[in-house]
């Protein structure tokens, strides 16, 4: 575990000398330590971004960002079991899901290094102009150096999520991974240096978000800022923004719904769920964590969605049948306790609700399950990020819809019916910028992702996510000999 930051294409000690620890949250031991930087070592990982951005990486052609691209692509998945244990050892991943990210990781980067080829094309659309008299061309550029900032839950697959359309664009950057989960930011800093990009393109500066991150989104010379994290966060990253007049990609929290049709097949509505809400232990912004039943099947469906969730493996992710790790830290563990407690009060608790009997050390919780909450309490309406689901039930479509509707947040949601015609007119009708029919959380790096309302707004992956690292320019051209022919006409 290397305890400095990644500038300039060379590893450095942090300015102030600190460091900050990572814990296992499976053991509670400490796995390493990492460099605590500061506004002073942001203000060097951005010069030398704005460096690199000056000098030659801004000219390279798209297919030779491509080269580097895939380069990258490949040493990730070369390294796929170590990363995927640093990633369980940092966050407490089960090493099957942890090992499925470091797989999208690296078909990220090889996902943009493909469009990174298309651009050289697609870099220039000549205009259709009413006055023959003067041409016109829309160019796409890379907007400049970029500050990017990635949460806990996925700590190297929404860095391969930032990182690798903004150098597919040609925009260098500065990458701000969170304190709780720093180590595979780093590697991936090696493993970009390794692969030949030069030094300043990718910095990566590790530290607190209150001293690094908001030093990052403060800077002057930071031309975009992508942030995925939590909502009140996330409004300090766009205030920040506005003070410099600067465009901003925001992926915040959420409060997803998934809406059970009586007419569902119990067996695949019950896995749906289960994924849906207690895939990373629930730690994931796109969770559907308010079920949404209707009242025929409840009882059944409770009864076996209970039977299941207790079931599940808890244990450390990397013991192979563990399906549920522990939570990614004391705060975070400390912070759902305390949504499961207030939750007694009002709500039925139906399942879980503390610590598995046979794990004393380690930040685990059990899958919880509330049934008959309230639309007003808190566990209904805020995102608590950990494995708890909310149920209500309801009698008519337009019941669901608006019960899935009643929500600040809107990132995702999901619809389960036999019934197509049905699954499409509630698709189309929920209020929200990804939605899952008959599944709940797949995602494709060739698909649109974000939300809308409180949940953000932009897109990542897809050519969606390309865009975002793209300026256009507008060069128009007058073609006559004569100068001075249109004061004539």
């Amino acid at each position: 575990m290397r305890t400095q930051l990644f500038i300039d294409g060379g590893f450095v000690d942090a300015h102030a000398g600190r460091t900050l620890a990572s814990i296992d949250p499976a053991t509670e031991a400490v796995l390493g330590m990492a460099a605590a930087g500061d506004k002073a070592d942001i203000d060097r990982a951005v010069a030398a971004a704005v460096r690199a951005f000056a000098g030659d990486w801004r000219r390279t052609t798209g297919a030779q960002r491509a080269v580097l691209l895939r380069r990258i692509a490949a040493a990730i998945a070369s390294e796929r079991e170590a990363l995927a244990r640093l990633e369980v050892q940092d966050n407490g991943k089960p090493l099957a899901e942890a090992q499925w990210d470091v797989d999208d990781a690296a078909a990220c980067f090889q996902f943009y290094a493909d469009l990174a080829d298309e651009l050289d094309d697609a870099r220039s659309t000549d205009i259709a102009l009413p006055d023959q008299r003067f041409e016109s061309r829309a160019r796409q550029e890379p907007i400049g150096p970029c500050g990017l900032i990635v949460p806990w839950n996925y700590p190297l697959l929404m860095a391969a999520w930032k990182v690798a359309p903004a150098l597919a664009a040609g925009c260098t950057a500065v990458l701000k991974p969170s304190e709780v989960t720093p180590f595979s930011a780093i590697r991936l800093a090696e493993i970009c240096a390794e692969a030949g990009l030069p030094p300043g393109v990718l910095n990566v500066v590790t530290g607190f978000g209150h001293e690094a991150g908001a030093a990052l989104v403060a800077h002057p010379d930071i031309r975009k800022i992508a942030f995925t994290g939590s909502v009140p966060t996330g409004q300090r990253v766009m205030r920040a923004a506005a003070e410099g007049t600067r465009p901003v990609s925001l992926e915040l929290g959420g409060k997803s719904a998934i809406i059970v049709f009586d007419d569902v097949d119990i067996d695949h509505a019950i896995a749906w769920i289960m994924f849906g809400i207690f895939w990373n232990q629930g730690q994931v912004c796109s969770a559907t964590s308010r079920l949404i039943v209707e009242r025929s099947i409840a009882p059944r469906l409770t009864d076996r969605l209970i039977e299941a969730a207790s079931a599940i493996p808890i244990g450390s992710g990397l013991e192979p049948a563990t399906r549920l790790g522990p939570l990614v830290s004391r705060e975070q563990y400390g912070k759902v306790l305390g949504f499961i407690e207030r939750a007694r009060n009002g709500a039925a608790l139906v399942a879980g609700g503390g610590r598995p009997a046979h794990l004393a050390r380690g930040f685990f919780l059990e899958p919880t399950i509330f049934a008959d909450v309230p639309v007003d309490h808190e566990v209904w309406i805020e995102e608590i990020f950990g494995p708890v689901l909310a149920m209500r039930t309801f009698a008519a479509e337009s019941e669901a819809i608006q019960l899935a509707n009643d929500s600040r947040f809107g990132l995702a949601a999901a619809v389960l019916t036999a019934d197509t015609v049905r699954a499409d007119r509630v698709a189309e009708a929920l209020d929200a910028g990804i939605v899952w029919i008959n599944c709940s959380q797949p995602t494709f790096v060739e698909a649109p992702w974000g939300g809308r309302k409180h949940s953000g707004f932009g897109r990542e992956l897809g050519r969606w996510g390309l865009a975002g690292y793209l300026d256009v320019k507008q060069i128009t051209r007058y073609r006559s000999a004569a100068a001075w022919d249109w004061y004539r006409s």
